[in-house]
């Protein structure tokens, strides 16, 4: 937008015989090639500025419509060149609206005294009666997010959070509004105290009141029928669809809402889908997936999470109200008719089958099965590792990443196994073997946690886990070895010295960034000290611990070589890492072969029923092939499966020709 100037008297003239009226002609800015011929039935008050008008918008099914002001009331607004603005109900107030926005058959458009558009607004996640309340706003991450609801244990790192957040929202809060550049909004309802980003489409939406969208052309935001939210903050690329309700929420970058999906002081992080069922007070972390209309969601935190259809929680025992809450860690999923009783703790990659009311903490058997039989809680420990569909579902999440903003705010790592897991198998066999040291080897039940294990799941479990501790292992040592040739020993031990001192000790999952908790504590101490002065410091060093990842990831499993292969690794040889890779392969292979098998049994004849109906035999087998897109040789997960086999039983045969040639 250029220059503005005050309109002529003969403008004046035209625009009142074009039924416009103003409190104050003088109040009224123009642009130098402002043209009356597309401003009819407008009333203004307050100041107003006008762009021009030259651009014409073509619509769905051909309809075109030149920018211009018709049948509407505007009161201090500055309306941007070739908008179009037409049939608002009652009025637009105290906004300013970019170039090349559409405004159609809406109610009202206002902001009303000074607003902060949803920043600061306190969510009150996992507690429904307050105490881990997150402060949202624009840029809001999964990592600060997760940082200020857990750990509450360190006070004043809390509130200097808050303080960080405050200076922004004060530095955004104003009594004008703004609508972006190539924004759409039609047939929409009640819209109060509402920033809204570039490229935004708002169609048929009931109610927005106190937030912000934000949209841009990079990722726009959708908002759709009969959508209503209050006090909320929505992020590039997501889209609200189709009588989705909303309250106290915070919705991260290609996130999606839709079929009359429920949500009340919930965090929704980077790709999270919600349709039918209804979500209060849960922290859902990058992936948390939820499809059902019998689903309940509450007072949990997940992430990289699937809810099966009927899954339900319940946080209230009838006490001191709904304060319990529950974790299920990264890519825990429920089946259908699923139920926790909070307060519980479910360990990575674990799948609940069944009503459990024992108050789990299954976080140190990560991948393990939760079954409840006759009102018994049953663990099958590590026995998820060996399912295909955890092998899939770590496929398809980074092909899912939805996200188009070039300024990604949540960082996420997508790896199965990473010091986080394989930490907790490490325990996990600690436990296993110590259960079994206590009760010997002859009772059929152990019991751990208010849960039972049999015998032979825990015998099976601690086989699983030396195969993932091997496999991830070998793939660290391979790795930091590829490419190189040795002449001795020494220049190999030289080559896994780690360049980073930071690594080791225990590490943390801060909802979907994994890092070494040592590198997370000295960020905190960083903001409970004032070093870190805003929250753009903030975003920068987690970006930084989320790209050196692989760096820390070295140096923890450079630590634990002694303790899993019994080798010193500063007197280690090349005949050392030979083995070590062999040890490798049979893992790699074995496990893929497990993988395998599950496969097959979509394949088996029972996986055929219902397959070729009104046929024979032939006819069956030709329907499921058709639909399930061939025979189990030909299918694609199966065929990359065998294919990874290949390349890493390749991979593993090129390291130890390399180092065969050691002297």
């Amino acid at each position: 937008m250029g220059s503005y100037r005050l309109l002529s008297q003969e403008e004046i003239g035209r625009l009142k015989s074009q039924m416009c009226t103003a409190a104050d002609w003088f109040e009224i800015e123009v642009a130098e090639d402002f043209s009356t011929d597309y401003v009819s039935h407008t009333r203004f008050s307050g100041h107003i500025r006008i762009g021009s008008f030259r651009k014409e918008f073509l619509l769905a099914g051909g309809m075109k419509k030149h920018s211009g002001l018709y049948y509407t009331t505007l009161h201090n607004v500055s309306v941007g060149d070739d908008c179009c603005i037409e049939n608002v109900k009652n009025y637009i107030a105290n906004y300013e609206i970019g170039d090349g926005t559409f405004i159609e058959n809406v109610d009202i458009i206002l902001t009303d005294g000074e607003s902060s558009f949803g920043n600061g607004v306190e969510v009150a996640v996992l507690n429904e009666t307050g105490g881990r309340e997150v402060m949202i706003y624009d840029r809001l991450s999964a990592q600060q997010a997760y940082v200020m609801a857990m750990y509450r244990h360190r006070p004043g790192l809390v509130a200097g959070l808050k303080s960080l957040i405050g200076d922004y929202v004060r530095s955004v809060s104003s009594g004008t509004g703004k609508i972006g550049r190539n924004v759409t909004i039609a047939d929409a309802g009640y819209i109060k105290n509402v920033k809204i980003g570039d490229s935004c489409k708002i169609e048929g939406t009931a109610r927005l009141k106190n937030g912000s969208i934000n949209s841009n052309a990079d990722a726009p935001v959708h908002i759709g029928v009969g959508v209503i939210g209050d006090d909320f903050i929505i992020s590039s690329g997501s889209s609200v669809e189709d009588g989705v309700t909303f309250s106290r929420c915070f919705i991260g970058q290609a996130c999606r809402l839709g079929h009359t999906y429920s949500a009340t002081d919930s965090l929704f992080f980077s790709n999270c889908q919600g349709e039918n069922g209804e979500a209060c007070a849960i922290f859902a972390g990058p992936y948390t997936v939820t499809h059902h209309k019998s689903t309940l969601l509450i007072a949990g935190m997940f992430s990289f999470m699937n809810a099966g259809s009927g899954s339900n929680q319940s946080n209230h025992m009838y006490k001191l109200g709904p304060i319990h809450q529950g974790i299920m860690e990264r890519g825990a999923k429920t089946s259908s008719d699923s139920y926790l009783l909070w307060p519980a703790k479910i360990g990575a990659f674990s799948l609940v089958m069944g009503r459990h009311v024992t108050h789990l903490d299954t976080s140190s058997l990560p991948f393990s099965y939760l079954i409840e039989q006759q009102s018994t809680s049953y663990i099958v420990p590590g026995v998820n590792l060996k399912s295909v569909g955890t092998i899939r579902d770590a496929k398809k999440w980074p092909r899912r990443d939805g996200r188009k903003d070039p300024d990604l705010l949540d960082c996420i790592n997508y790896n199965l196994l990473s010091p986080f897991t394989i930490q907790k198998m490490f325990k996990a066999k600690d436990i296993l073997k110590a259960i079994l040291a206590a009760s010997g080897d002859g009772p059929d039940i152990y019991s751990y946690m208010g849960a039972k294990i049999r015998s032979s799941s825990l015998k099976n479990g601690l086989k699983y886990y030396d195969i993932a501790i091997n496999k991830f292992m070998g793939n660290s040592i391979i790795k930091r070895l590829e490419g190189m040739d040795f002449t001795d020993d020494m220049q190999i031990r030289e080559r896994l010295v780690p360049e980073f001192a930071a690594g080791e000790g225990e590490w943390v999952d801060v909802s979907g960034m994994i890092a070494p908790k040592s590198e997370v504590e000295a960020l905190l101490d960083d903001i409970e000290s004032g070093v870190v002065r805003d929250m753009e410091q903030i975003h920068s060093r987690f970006r930084e611990m989320h790209a050196r990842y692989y760096d820390y990831e070295w140096t923890w499993a450079y630590g634990r070589i002694k303790e899993f292969y019994g080798i010193d690794p500063e007197k280690i040889t090349a005949s050392d890492i030979i083995r070590i890779v062999e040890q490798w392969k049979d893992a790699v292979v074995g496990l893929d072969r497990m993988v395998y098998e599950d496969a097959k049994k979509e394949f088996s004849l029972s996986a055929m029923t219902g397959f070729g109906t009104d046929g024979d035999i032939d006819t069956r087998n030709q329907d499921f092939a058709e639909v399930r897109g061939g025979l189990f040789e030909s299918n694609p997960f199966v065929m990359e499966t065998l294919d990874h086999i290949k390349r890493k039983t390749a991979l593993g045969d090129e390291l130890i020709s390399r180092l065969a040639k050691v002297r």
